[in-house]
């Protein structure tokens, strides 16, 4: 696979560097690790939903059941999904610094707002609103990332990017133990001015002003990569490029492996709560399953980082999807009483959604070149939001039933996983395919 990386160069002040240069390495460093901060606050918004769940039906008086709670859940996806389509495209024709920064701003602002929604409408509206921010924030910071270091580590730093969102979601957790009974549910969305206050000044200073489709890169000619590429020309940017040039099948095959992830990881995080309190266990013991899911996460991202750096990016999310699978589908035949297997159980699911879908991140900035990196992962992206909206919404359903026990819901996001891991090995047999075909054709003649 071909892409194509922008060689270092002496910038201007940082922050304002030439569209198409890269910061000093100083600065480099400084913009990926606030880009990965931002990060953490998008897994913190994503899984705080899931942390007050319970407040919010019992004590707001909002006449909240559990499907009705599972559709505002849902909201924040639906924003995201937009948000990661269009801010992709955004950030490659706009420049990821601005998309980066205004994603920010949109999240932070609505989520603080949400501590003062009077009703579950207005809550509803202003979780989409932060959707919008948080789906945008993932794919540009990416981008970003990806375009300030070595592509060598390419595939390493996208999944220890996304990284931030396991940590984010285990501080929600860990949070919510303590602020929801001493300050109230409101509480927890204010930590979000956090972002808005620091994190967003910073990101003004340090990130380069570059544009993932400059005139320079959209000109020279990809360096080779060691995935395989279908395109050996610089492709048309955007949307047409994205399904032109021998990526069609491709952008199918990794937005739909997305949807399948995004459905299991994001439906565990903003469900299990519920989930396990339905089953018996105490808001306390419940809040504490939700921290080994998100702490078997933030070890997936380290454990997939290496062992995609030295199997394949592709190859490792099969393996890491079907784990996860596994691992759902054994909580339906092992009693809820043997918690410490039920504990177990919910870190490999951790370690394989979302190391899964970091993995995934990384695959897709190194098949795609940089013209259409955050349009490529916008899309996938966006397309993976359905499942984050479909899975509060179907497993609330089930969770109102009377009918259905509460750990079927296992059984759905563990079969999305394995469903993923079948889209993933395709990709992997198409790699292989294309590896084998290049190695087999002869030469050209000089």
């Amino acid at each position: 696979m071909s892409s194509s990386v922008t060689t270092p160069a002496s910038g201007n002040e940082a922050g304002q560097t030439r569209p198409g240069s890269s910061p000093r390495r100083g600065n480099a460093v400084i913009a990926v690790i606030i880009c990965w901060a931002m990060v953490v606050f998008d897994g913190y918004d994503l899984i705080v939903y899931g942390t007050v769940q319970n407040n919010l039906i019992e004590s707001t008086g909002w006449g909240l059941n559990a499907a009705s709670a599972g559709t505002i859940g849902s909201m924040a996806f639906i924003g995201m999904m937009v948000g990661a389509v269009f801010a992709g495209r955004l950030s490659d024709t706009w420049g990821r610094r601005k998309a980066i920064v205004l994603c920010t701003v949109i999240f932070s602002v609505a989520t603080v707002l949400c501590a003062f929604a009077p009703n579950a409408a207005v809550f509803a509206a202003l979780r989409l609103v932060a959707g919008l921010g948080l789906g945008g924030l993932v794919p540009s910071a990416n981008a970003m990332a990806a375009e300030l270091i070595p592509s060598k580590w390419r595939g390493s730093m996208a999944t220890l990017m996304m990284s931030g969102v396991p940590i984010g979601g285990t501080a929600a957790a860990l949070l919510g133990l303590w602020m929801v009974p001493s300050f109230g549910w409101s509480s927890m969305f204010l930590v979000a001015i956090i972002p808005l206050a620091v994190f967003v000044p910073l990101g003004l200073k340090y990130f380069p002003e570059t544009l993932g489709s400059s005139a320079h890169e959209a000109g020279a000619s990809p360096a080779a990569s060691s995935a395989p590429s279908a395109e050996r020309t610089t492709p048309r940017s955007g949307f047409r490029g994205l399904f032109g040039s021998g990526f069609a099948f491709l952008s199918v095959l990794f937005a739909a492996s997305t949807l399948f992830t995004l459905f299991a990881w994001y439906g565990l995080g903003t469900q299990l709560p519920k989930i396990m309190r339905d089953s018996g266990s105490d808001l306390g013991p419940a809040l504490t399953f939700t921290i080994a899911l998100n702490l078997g996460a933030v070890a997936g991202s380290i454990i997939t980082a290496w062992a995609g750096d030295k199997f394949g990016t592709v190859k490792v999310s099969v393996v890491a999807a079907f784990l996860a699978g596994a691992a759902l589908v054994a909580l339906l035949v092992m009693p809820a009483s043997n918690t410490a297997f039920v504990y177990a159980a919910l870190v490999i699911a951790g370690v394989g959604t979302h190391g899964t879908q970091s993995l995934v991140i990384g695959a897709i900035a190194s098949h795609y070149p940089s013209a259409l990196r955050g349009t490529a992962l916008g899309w996938a992206l966006g397309v993976g939001r359905i499942g984050a909206v479909l899975a509060p919404q179907l497993s609330g359903l089930m969770l109102a039933s009377k009918t259905v026990p509460p750990s079927m819901n296992f059984l759905l996001f563990g079969g999305a996983a394995l469903i993923s891991a079948v889209l993933l090995g395709v990709v992997a047999v198409r790699d292989s395919r294309r590896r084998a075909a290049a190695v087999a054709a002869p030469a050209p003649v000089a």
